[in-house]
């Protein structure tokens, strides 16, 4: 059933992967990305290998994949989403714990810095979650990812994607944080990393 919907949702999007750096490491990896579009995880998600796929756990926003019973069953069932509570989140609850957990168990995770999608494809200053995860999570590998217009695949307020082609483009691993990087610093770097791959560095 999951190779049957990878296959449905590249047919449907043309999503291609520009760059595959050889098979997953021995190391997790912290996948990173622009956001654009709620169909982003989803199509990372069935542009990669099969392999590389059943490593994967996207952070996904709770308040919008559990609201129906399609998107709960996507993102349960397919993607194996690290559901994140963004409206509310308990002030006693770690909002990293999922993600960390995927990480120790050896997982991927894929991650939008950006907080939000940015429907203009615009991509927008990182927060502050990407380098309070690596900085607890030093010993895995930073990869930026780029999704190409993916924004104009499914626009905002429409339900059925049009039929344009989208792109997956895959960086090679970046240094994790420098000895006495400044937060600042550290988050323009990656976002720089990420536009780069889109030809916007």
């Amino acid at each position: 059933m999951k190779a049957l919907l990878a296959a449905l949702v590249r047919a449907v999007t043309g999503v291609r992967v520009g760059v595959i750096d050889g098979r997953p490491g021995e190391r997790s990896r912290i996948y990173f990305a622009n956001h654009s579009s709620h169909l982003d995880a989803l199509v990372f998600w069935a542009a990669l290998p099969e392999p590389w796929r059943e490593r994967l756990r996207p952070a996904a926003a709770a308040d919008y994949w559990g609201k129906t019973r399609l998107r709960r069953w996507v993102s349960e069932k397919v993607l194996n989403a690290v559901l994140i509570e963004r409206l509310a989140p308990s002030r006693e609850r770690d909002p990293l714990a999922g993600l960390m957990a995927v990480l120790n168990a050896g997982g991927d995770i894929l991650i939008f810095p950006e907080g939000t999608r940015q429907p203009d494809g615009v991509m927008r200053d990182f927060k502050p979650g990407l380098f309070h995860l690596i900085r607890r999570m030093p010993e895995v590998d930073l990869v930026p990812v780029y999704l190409e217009n993916l924004c104009r695949i499914l626009p905002k307020g429409e339900f059925l994607p049009l039929p344009l082609m989208g792109a997956v483009r895959l960086g090679q691993v970046v240094p994790g944080l420098k000895e006495g990087e400044a937060k600042e610093v550290f988050l323009q770097r990656m976002r720089l990393a990420v536009g780069e791959l889109g030809g916007n560095g």
